[in-house]
């Protein structure tokens, strides 16, 4: 009998795209590092991989949430997501709550996967430091994205180097579960943008552009800041004293190296055409005006069609619903599979 992993594998080498399965939870206000690491590279690559880009609201409630304001950050994060370039037509944008084949397929890797393995996992530690009670949920969160992943059968997760050990453990969830039952899952790879993927504190290079650092002045920029507080937070960027505008692996440049990083990622060049831009730059001050202004004109479509699609909600709404069907599809038949390769007595919808 061919497996699905035979059948995913007899795709790609008959030049079907590879499939790509991304995750992004809904809290916060989306910033420049989510765009430059995650969101513009999937609409990039919309034509040459097969994307399923998931709202992980499941994930989000393994930590407090105020229920109204989750049901806003999801929509306002598919509102973003779309005015970043993701198509309908081509990308599978849906949330993660819709499909209910998540939850009954996390069950199921429950059941494989030693408990161990979680407590080993570097953010529940972190995240679980200090608290006095931590959630079933919170420990179980990396079954849930190995889950989410193995739904879809997809080659490539892209994630920040945060994420990668999560996406390790999918691997062996995965493997664990091919070796006691059926051949069902392909085997993920995480993949990792060599620029974008990281990008850095404005306030401080050594730390990642992240949410959680939302709070202090100056740190990141926001994809809705109006263009002078754009201009604001990249004019303040820490630098350095050498005054020399090129890239460098040395730390003590990571500043430099972060406004470059962003000017390459957001006008699509290569390295020696962004040095070459700068070669008549006067300084930093030059370097940061120009960074600006390239941030500053790539976001504002970005900004209008998020805005637009915001006054229509109904619309977001009917674009989510419609890729939440397609997701059910590709889904489904690969929980069915699990379901009857651990024994599950399947029910007769014939009868129906």
């Amino acid at each position: 009998m061919q497996t699905s992993t035979d059948t995913i594998e007899s795709q790609s080498n008959s030049g079907t795209r590879r499939r790509v399965f991304s995750g992004v939870q809904p809290s916060g206000d989306s910033q420049l590092g989510n765009y430059l690491g995650a969101f513009k590279g999937w609409g990039d690559r919309q034509d040459e991989k097969e994307n399923f880009l998931c709202i992980v609201d499941i994930h989000a409630i393994t930590v407090d949430q105020d229920p109204e304001e989750l049901r806003r950050q999801t929509r306002e994060l598919a509102a973003m997501l779309f005015a970043c370039g993701l198509d309908p037509d081509k990308s599978t944008l849906f949330i993660q709550s819709h499909v209910t084949a998540h939850a009954e397929a996390c069950w199921i890797l429950n059941c494989v996967t030693p408990i161990g393995w979680l407590e080993r996992m570097t953010q529940f530690k972190d995240k679980s430091t200090g608290l006095d009670s931590v959630s079933t949920g919170l420990l179980d969160y990396p079954v849930l994205m190995a889950g989410d992943i193995l739904l879809y059968s997809a080659h490539e997760v892209p994630v920040g180097e945060d994420q990668k050990q999560h996406v390790e453990l999918a691997r062996d969830i995965a493997q664990r579960f091919n070796r006691i039952y059926d051949e069902l899952f392909v085997v993920p790879e995480p993949v990792i943008p060599e620029i974008g993927g990281r990008v850095m504190g404005l306030n401080d290079p050594s730390v990642k552009m992240s949410k959680s650092y939302s709070h202090i002045r100056g740190h990141a920029v926001r994809l809705l800041d109006e263009p002078k507080e754009i201009q604001r937070s990249i004019m303040r960027a820490v630098t350095d004293s050498e005054n020399e505008i090129r890239f460098s692996n040395d730390p003590e440049r990571a500043g430099v190296n972060n406004l470059l990083g962003m000017y390459k990622v957001m006008t699509d060049k290569i390295e020696s055409e962004v040095e070459a831009d700068f070669a008549d730059a006067r300084g930093y001050g030059d370097l940061k005006k120009r960074v600006a202004e390239v941030i500053i004109e790539g976001l504002a479509p970005i900004q209008k069609r998020y805005y637009e699609l915001m006054d229509d909600v109904a619309e977001l709404d009917r674009m989510l619903a419609v890729s939440a069907d397609h997701a059910r599809q590709v889904s489904e038949p690969k929980l069915q599979e699990m379901k009857q390769a651990v024994g599950f007595v399947l029910p007769d919808h014939s009868r129906s």
